[in-house]
């Protein structure tokens, strides 16, 4: 919409910059050599007056502050300051000094704005806002506007393909003018970076950012209030978000090999990453035996199951890198979150014995795990038949609720199921029986045929008959009589009553 005039005026025209002026250089890091070596980039003073109703002034922002300020007359001094500054003949905080008793709060973001425009010199709206801060007239609404078109420029220049540098470019010169960008500012670019889909340009951007150790004056920290960290915990967690989970360990192990100092938070998320890949993992080797057992898939062959091998053993030794970055660069919490998720890992790997040391070194800093900690590590020895550690995590299961009892034995039965240890699996069931806790009906029902399959592969009928036996006593199931056995067949033939 075009500028309306001041209320004591006729209309008659509205301040525009001469079409031969550059307002938008290629780089922002430009702005301040007027006789960059393309001609393009040379700055012409003076300005051209027009009639209004020829090109609008193309800021929806522009207009909704205007709107804003209906109620409130804009002085002849709006567009003097306009005029002044567009002819670029004096320094801006000369002209702004002049004229601040003429101008009103609302005007000043006006000008502000306006010079932010696309089309405008946008540089003009950093020295703006650079003396309006040095006269402490930044309030918090004009810090929000001046951040908002910031971003806006931001965007923009990310959405024209323009180098990575003059992003970072536009963030050194906000520092110049005392708009610090903090980690919320590399956050936002992060972001429209990704939105757009160039997510190498975000890696790369991130990695000037580090390089540089921060944007202008501020340096990067570690911001783990946000659970995502710095730059490269930001970038990670984006990664992570997208399912690419393998490529965000990567990311921070490169940075880190790279001495691109990564913040303490980034290897959580590096490591959160590693859990979700090695649950993926172990879905996808669960679907491929659940195939092979239905006889929809081959078996395995040796070079890939040295494949499969080798993929664990590489998810392992990252996790084992990054906690050990972790713990010497962090403190006594982080360290409980490194061994969580080392736990979380070893036991999605079937590896009992070291998730259970995970357990110990977490009760060791002094926090007490979560039961539902020790009933899953129970369960991944129990499917391996570490017998010592087993009976480690059941002490003092005595002392516990029923409830919880109850929860933790079931936990072993099912891991001595996991594990085909189905004699182990029985006596668990019938010790939980002898305590007064019933088992879950799905639970029975898979030991019963687990003690099936032991009769088909050893002949052994004692464990099954002895279990039936014992819940038909408890009139758990009704009684079951043996006919008659085939040896050749290995066939029992069972009438229930």
């Amino acid at each position: 919409m075009a500028l309306p005039p001041p209320a004591s005026t006729s209309s008659l025209f509205h301040l525009s910059p001469s079409p031969n002026r550059l307002l938008l250089p290629a780089r922002i890091s430009d702005l301040r050599n007027p006789n960059f070596g393309n001609p393009s980039f040379i700055r012409y003073r003076g300005c051209s007056a027009r009639y209004l109703g020829s090109k609008p002034l193309a800021s929806v922002r522009f207009s909704r502050l205007l709107m804003s300020g209906a109620q409130e007359a804009i002085g002849m001094g709006f567009f003097e300051a306009i005029k002044e500054l567009e002819r670029m003949v004096r320094d801006p905080s000369d002209v702004l000094a002049e004229m601040t008793e003429r101008l009103s709060a609302r005007e000043l973001q006006l000008i502000l704005v306006y010079f932010a425009q696309e089309g405008r010199d946008s540089y003009c709206a950093l020295e703006v806002f650079d003396w309006l801060r040095r006269e402490n007239l930044v309030d918090g609404e004009t810090m929000q506007l001046m951040v908002s078109i910031v971003c806006g420029w931001i965007e923009r220049i990310i959405g024209r393909d323009h180098e990575v540098d003059d992003v970072v470019g536009l963030l050194n010169e906000m520092d110049c003018v005392g708009l610090e960008p903090d980690f919320s500012m590399v956050e936002k670019v992060v972001s429209l970076y990704w939105e757009m889909g160039k997510k190498e340009e975000a890696v790369v951007f991130v990695k000037d950012v580090m390089r540089r150790r921060g944007v202008g004056a501020s340096v990067v920290k570690d911001s783990g209030e946000n659970g995502r960290g710095g730059p490269i915990g930001y970038l990670a967690w984006k990664m992570m978000m997208d399912g690419n989970y393998v490529r965000a360990v990567r990311l921070v192990i490169e940075f880190k090999e790279n001495c691109l100092q990564p913040e303490v938070y980034s290897y959580l998320i590096a490591l959160t990453a590693l859990v979700k890949e090695q649950k993926e993992l172990s879905k996808a080797l669960w679907r491929v035996k659940a195939s092979i057992k239905a006889g929809m898939a081959d078996e395995l062959d040796k070079e890939s199951i040295r494949q499969i091998d080798r993929y664990q053993s590489n998810l392992i030794r990252d996790a084992v890198r990054l906690s050990e970055w972790a713990i010497q660069e962090g403190n006594s919490r982080i360290s409980v979150l490194v061994h969580e998720r080392l736990l979380a890992i070893y036991t999605c790997a079937g590896r009992g014995l070291e998730a259970e040391h995970q357990l110990w070194n977490i009760k060791l800093l002094g926090k007490e795990p979560d039961r539902k900690l020790y009933d899953a590590v129970l369960a991944t020895c129990a499917s391996q038949n570490e017998v010592g550690a087993v009976r480690r995590l059941l002490a003092g299961i005595e002392a516990r609720g029923l409830e919880h009892r109850k929860k933790s034995l079931s936990w072993l039965l099912r891991g001595y199921l996991k594990g085909g240890y189905y004699l182990d699996a029985s006596e668990t069931l019938m010790n939980m029986l002898d305590l007064g806790l019933s088992p879950q009906y799905l639970d029975k029902v898979a030991v019963l045929q687990g003690l099936r399959k032991l009769i088909q592969e050893s002949g052994n009928f004692e464990p099954y008959v002895k279990l039936c036996r014992y819940l038909s006593d408890r009139n758990l199931i009704v009684p079951c009589l043996v006919y008659m056995y085939i040896n050749s067949y290995r066939l029992w033939i069972v009438k229930m009553l």
